[in-house]
Parts: structure tokens; sequence; C-alpha cells
């Protein structure tokens, strides 16, 4: 098999590659004929010619070849070639011109960029390969985007052809859907369209700025902003430009100079095969008709061509019969040679069904096949009228329908139906006759029960047996209450299939005579293994969760009760070295751990205050440990004679050195001498401190110093300010002034104009400010210690 399939694969691409070559040497015999007919020469002086001039554009032949087709001067217009010189006016036709005649490291036109083409123009070789392979506007479409998707960064291409009348008619796209696509398929000669003004002018139009092309033009796109940037060429076919190619990019800016000879070069290139194209001349409908009429002769089954008749509006009214297969009978039995030349609604009025004719009004115009649902059909069967049901599928040919209906039985729709309902439920049915003891299973059965077909269906009395042994019992105590008295039981169990194990539902019930004896059983089976899985997996998670939320509660208790005994809190304003000092801590609103702020206000042995406000890092009950040791450590060495400098070196050292050698903290220390009323104060990582002087409200400069646990060697400096009679200093962690997705300068400012609106006169006043400042919910602990200096003496 393998090496058949090797023998077939070369054929195949052997067919290929011959069926291109001769796609190839058409075109070539083509632009060969084309100059011959024009200049009367020889095949072999037409053929030379083309070498040369491909050569001299550093083009291939086939490049040369189709745009030799597209530069053909209109007929009639040649110059009599003189006697006894064939060849002598080979000069006449036009040598194309363009980027793709320069050169690669030549001097090109004045005027224009010179580049290396070989690079820059590969696609050109591409395009004249497939263009060769191309037999719609349609396919032109989409190879042209296909081959400029990545030179040019285009997104979308149309094609518009110019009608007779003074309108465009798209005959091509691609990048842009069916509903765009309709929206734009016949456009009026109205102003500020751009490919047409490109077909006038027969100057390409480059629309670069999304802004102004906005007021100038009509632009294509719903919205139009889906492309910001669109070039429109026109395809000169003789004298005219009747096909203009547009180019829309999704990004905005310019078309390079590169870009444009290549489009330009583009567009001389596909002038060949879109005057080919436009000179094919399109068969009649009835030319259609007499070519379809022998082909549905021989097809079986109901197929009919429809010619669409339109009424004054242009809309479709009717169909006309052209063609028909003998099997296709109309609703009172005349066969379809009797039809040719009638209307599908006198035929067959319920095709006016809103579905079915809309859609095929919609494949009429998109060309996408219809797929209708069954239809309800009544027509004369053996000389009676029946309702039947049909199923019909349409799809366009040149500008008529050809269409086709299946017709379903009943028993082919109920046994459709009941396969679906048993696939679509993942249950089978099952029968079993308890006179004979036979019994009968549905396919869907079998493979629920995982059980080989080949086998046949199991018995009534040998079913428990398929299940596991702990459901067996059940299930054997269900089937004998069935049997013995006829209850009906709706039994779960379980079955090994392989490596897994089913979960599987039964409901049966009896069918007895006419002396109520039970002669059959009527059940079916369903897999009900996912349901069950994702029930017991929901049980699991629950279960984990209830389980988690125990710990995390005992664990914020036993944290809380930790904190609480650590960081006493006063209940009113207390006197330190003369200053008064309140302090506030909020715990989170949200969460369930518990946070690492704490503060610390003390009077030192030689009359001095200290004032400590710090924040670790994390929650729970390792932040409160690692907030203890350095709560206690920091007032230790403070007590024992530690400058404050030296007391934040040391503990960022213990916390380098802790159990968590990644944690970090900050925090600030601040020294208070009542005899200078001098406030020394150093920080690590920690917001600054507020000072409130005389109405006015600013933050203090901070000293240099790095968050605790960040790096070995930290370098840590003081600043001193000293305080006067009335003013105000807070010391408070981030949980005051930090919100999720803000700047901390918008908390600062926050803040520095909550203190100017709630003054400190009376005791308590840190709560009217707190509510000010904490709108919402608050995610992260908040401490604040508000020293104020009394105006006086107290």
């Amino acid at each position: 098999m393998a090496a058949l399939a090797k023998v077939v694969a070369r054929q195949r691409a052997e067919m290929d590659r011959l069926r291109d070559q001769a796609a190839t040497s058409a075109v070539m015999e083509r632009a060969k004929g084309a100059i011959m007919a024009l200049t009367r020469c020889t095949p072999d002086a037409a053929g030379e010619e083309l070498l040369q001039r491909a050569k001299a554009g550093n083009r291939t032949l086939l490049e040369e070849c189709w745009i030799t087709l597209g530069s053909l001067p209109p007929l009639g217009t040649t110059t009599k070639p003189r006697a006894g010189a064939p060849g002598a006016n080979l000069a006449a036709i036009p040598a194309p011109t363009g980027p793709r005649s320069v050169r690669p490291g030549t001097a090109g036109p004045a005027g224009r960029d010179t580049c290396d083409l070989d690079d820059g123009f590969t696609a050109l070789g591409r395009l004249g390969k497939a263009l060769v392979q191309v037999a719609t506007p349609q396919d032109l479409a989409g190879c042209l985007l296909e081959e400029l998707r990545a030179d040019v960064d285009a997104d979308a291409l149309l094609l518009f052809r110019s009608q007779p009348a003074g309108g465009l008619e798209l005959i091509g796209h691609a990048g842009v859907d069916a509903t765009l696509a309709a929206q734009w398929a016949r456009v009026p000669p109205l102003s500020g369209v751009a490919a047409l003004e490109a077909l006038r002018a027969r100057e390409p139009r480059w629309l670069e700025d999304f802004a102004t092309d906005r007021d100038r033009h009509l632009l294509i796109g719903n919205p139009p902003e889906r492309w910001l940037s669109r070039a429109w060429l026109p395809v000169p076919t003789g004298d005219e430009a009747e096909v203009c190619i547009g180019i829309l990019r999704a990004r905005s800016g310019p078309f390079s100079s590169q870009d444009r000879q290549l489009l330009r070069a583009v567009v001389r290139l596909c002038a060949g095969w879109l005057r080919s194209f436009g000179a094919r001349s399109e068969q009649s409908t009835a030319e259609v008709a007499a070519a379809a009429q022998p082909v549905f002769t021989s097809l079986p089954g109901s197929a009919m061509l429809l010619t669409p008749l339109r009424g004054p509006s242009g809309e479709v009214e009717d169909y006309r019969i052209d063609a028909a297969t003998e099997q296709a009978v109309d609703v009172v039995g005349c066969p379809g040679g009797q039809l040719l030349g009638r209307r599908i609604l006198e035929c067959f009025p319920s095709l006016a069904d809103d579905a079915v004719w809309h859609g095929c009004l919609r494949t009429l115009t998109t060309g996408e096949p219809f797929e209708g649902e069954p239809f309800a059909c009544q027509e004369v069967v053996d000389g009676a009228a029946e309702l039947s049901t049909y199923a019909l599928h349409a799809a366009r040919l040149g500008g008529a329908l050809v269409v086709t209906w299946v017709r379903h039985d009943s028993s082919d729709r109920q046994e459709q139906r009941l396969a679906d309902v048993q696939r679509l439920g993942n249950l089978g049915w099952a029968n079993w006759n308890l006179v004979t003891g036979e019994g009968s299973w549905s396919s869907q059965t079998f493979l629920v029960m995982n059980r080989d077909p080949v086998l046949g269906p199991v018995g009534l009395a040998d079913l428990p047996g398929l299940a596991l042994p702990e459901d067996a019992p059940v299930l054997a105590h269900a089937v004998r209450e069935l049997v013995r008295s006829g209850r009906q039981f709706d039994v779960p169990f379980r079955i090994r299939a392989g490596d897994e194990v089913r979960h599987l539902r039964m409901v049966a019930e009896v069918v007895t005579d006419t002396e109520n004896e039970p002669v059959e059983v009527h059940g079916f089976v369903q897999d009900l293994t996912a349901q069950r899985s994702a029930e017991l997996a929901l049980v699991e998670s629950e279960q984990e969760i209830v389980t988690q939320h125990g710990v995390l509660h005992a664990e914020r208790t036993l944290a809380a009760r930790l904190q609480h005994a650590l960081l006493p809190l006063p209940t009113r304003p207390v006197s330190l070295a003369g200053l008064r000092v309140e302090v506030a801590y909020l715990p989170a609103q949200s969460g369930i751990h518990v946070s690492g702020d704490w503060f610390s206000a003390i009077e030192l042995p030689d009359g001095d205050a200290l004032f400590v406000v710090g924040d670790v890092a994390g929650h729970g009950i390792d932040a409160v440990a690692t907030m203890a040791q350095l709560r206690f450590t920091a007032k230790g060495m403070v007590i024992t004679g530690s400058s404050l400098t030296g007391a934040l070196a040391r503990l960022n050292t213990l916390l380098l050195h802790s159990r968590d050698s990644h944690g970090t903290a900050t925090m600030v220390l601040a020294r208070y001498d009542p005899g200078e009323r001098c406030l020394v104060w150093a920080q690590a990582g920690h917001p600054p401190p507020l000072l409130v002087r005389g109405g006015q409200v600013r933050y203090l400069d901070r000293p240099l110093g790095m968050l605790l646990g960040a790096c070995s060697d930290p370098d840590f400096q003081e600043a001193r300010c000293v305080l006067e009679p009335g003013d105000r200093v807070l010391f408070y962690t981030d949980g005051l002034v930090e919100r999720p997705s803000e700047r901390i300068d918008l908390g600062l400012d926050r803040l520095a104009a909550a203190v100017a609106a709630h003054p400190a006169d009376e005791p308590g006043s840190l709560a009217p400010l707190l509510a000010s400042v904490l709108e919402g919910e608050r995610r992260d602990d908040v401490c604040v210690v508000d020293i104020r200096v009394p105006s006086g003496p107290e």
C-alpha cells in the first residue's frame, strides 16, 4: 500500500506539473499569436521579440507575455507592415515600461527611486506563474492578496469593473466578508468614489491620510476605520481602463516608493489576464439551458435549472424551469419533461416559504450554496393527495439556480430522529421478550454498555452481571421486582469499560397482555459518566474549600490574637515628652489574613520620645512574627544607645538572617528632644511624614534609606526638623495612601487635602480624617501616629 501510495503521489505531481506547463504554454502562445496577428511576423520572430523584451526589462518570459497581452493596442489601430518585411512592424507594439525595465544597480528614469528590484519585486515572478491557474476574477483577487499581503502589508483587495451605464460592478474580492461585498456589489456613479476617479483619470489614487480622505471620499468599510490607508490603481486595457484594483491596509501611513512601483507593475501584469477575461463572451440563459438539459436528462433524483424572472423593480418574482430531471415531479404528478418553461410557484407553491425563498435568493446573490431545512409539501401520489417532506439544496450556475431536493419518508424521518436523540442524549433503548427470552438493543446501547454487537444483547436476568459487584445486588433486586410485580425501576449502577468506570442509569417498565401478565420489558440506559464526574469533582472542591476556609479562619484568629497581644492600642491620646500623641489602627476589610503593620510610641530614659511606624511585607502569622521581632528589637536598640541609622542597619542584617531570608519591611524611626523641640528621623523605604504648620500642609523631605531586607549593605541617613508650637506631624503606613492601579502621588495629595480640611484642635480628630481618606473597601491595614505640639503650656 505504501509503494502504491508513492506511485499515485508521483503520478499526481507529474499531472500537476504537466497541467501547469500546458497552462503556461497557452499564455506564451497567446502572446506570440497576438504579436503575429498585429505584425504578420513569423512565430520564431514573435518568440524572439518576447525574449528580447524580457531580457531588456529584467523580467521572466512569462511576465513579459502577460504584460504584452495587456499592452496591445486596440484592434484597427496597427500600422500595415511594409511588403516584403514580415517583421518590420514589431516596433509598432508599445514596449512595456516601468520599474522592472530598470536593471539592478542601474539608474532609472529621472525623478524615480531606483533600488535592487530583484529583491523588491520577487512577487512579480510568483504572480506571473500563479496567473496561469486563475480562472475567475474572484480567483484573481485571492491570488493578488496572497502575493501582496507580505510585500505591501495588504489586508484586503477589491476588483471593480466599470459599467456602460456609468457605475462600478464588484467582480472579485478577498479579505472582506460577504456582507460587505454584497453592499458594494453595485456602485452608482457618485462623486467621491476613489475607484471611479482613478478610472476616469487613468491615474492611481493614493489614500494615505485617513482624516482627510474620510472627508473627501466615500470609503469602503463597516466601519471605514478598519482600513486606514488605501490605493486604487486602474488597469489599462487598450485606450481605456475598465478595471480598477483596490489595495486596503489596516495600518496608516503612506505607501513607500518601492510599494508604489510594485503595485504599478502588478497592475500591468494583470492587464493581459483581465483583457482575456473581458473578451470572453458569456453564455445566454438559453445557451446555458440548452447545454444543461442533456446533463439533467441523465441525472438521477429530482433536480431543476431555474432562471430568475425579475419584475420592474429588479426583484425576483418567480423562476422559470429551463431544465429538469425526469424524477422531478410537481404537486399534481407531472414529470420533469412536461415542466420545462413553466413557473416554479405554479408547480411548487410551497417554495414561496420565507426560509426557502430567501435562501435561494441569497445563493443567487452570493453564490454560497443553500441547504434548507425540511419542509412539507402536498402532492398527488397514485391519485391521492399526500403530505410529504422534502429537503432542498440550491447552488448557483451562472445567472440561474440548480435546485435539488430529496423526499423523506415518514419512517426514515422517525428513524433518523430516534438515532439523533440517542446520540445527543448518550442513551440507547433496550427491549426484552419475557415469553421467548429474546432481547433487542439499539446500536447506541451497545456503545453505552461497552459490549461488542457481535455478542448480541444480554438477557434481562443476566443484566446485573454487567454491573460492578457492589452495585449488582441493587440492580438484581430491581429486575426481580419489575418481573414479579410490574414495578417500574430507575436505578443507577456502574460498569467497567476498559480502564474506566462508567456511571449508568437504567429505566425500565413492563408491558402486559390482555390477562395482565407481563410479556415485554421496555427501557433505556443512559451514560451519566460526565455528569457524575463533574458532581464528584464539585463535591471534592467544596470540601476542600470548607477545609481551607477553616484553616485560614483559625490562622487569622491566632494571628489577630497575637497582634492584639503584641500591639496594644491606647484608648485615648497620651502625653510623651510634652507632645500629645494619638494612635489609630484599622485592619483591612478584604481578605482573611492579618497584616504586619505596627507602631511604637514610648518615652526613653533620658526624657526623649521614640516613635516607630513599620510595615512588614506579607500577611498571616509569619508577618505578625516578623513585626514583633522588628518592633521590640528596634525599641531595645534605641533604648540601649544605638543611633537611628545604626538601628536600621542592624535591623536590616537581622531581617536578612531571619527564617524568611526574602522578607522585606519598611520603617520610619523618629526621636524627639523636648528641650530643643527637635525631631530627628530616619527611614527605610517608608512614605514621608506629613507636617502641618500654620494651616499649611507639606511632606518632609526623606533622607536616604532603602527598605529593610533588600540588600546586605544599605546606606541610611538622618534628617532633622525643629518643631514649633501648634505643629502637627503624622506618621503612617502605605495602606492610608495606596490604591490599586493608582499612582501613590495621588494618594499623598488626597491625604494632604484631607488633613488641611480636618484640623486637630480636639482629641479624637483622627476618626473623621481617616473616614474622609479611606473611601470604599480597604485592601490593606492602616496604622497612623498623630503627634501634636501644644500651642501653649499644658
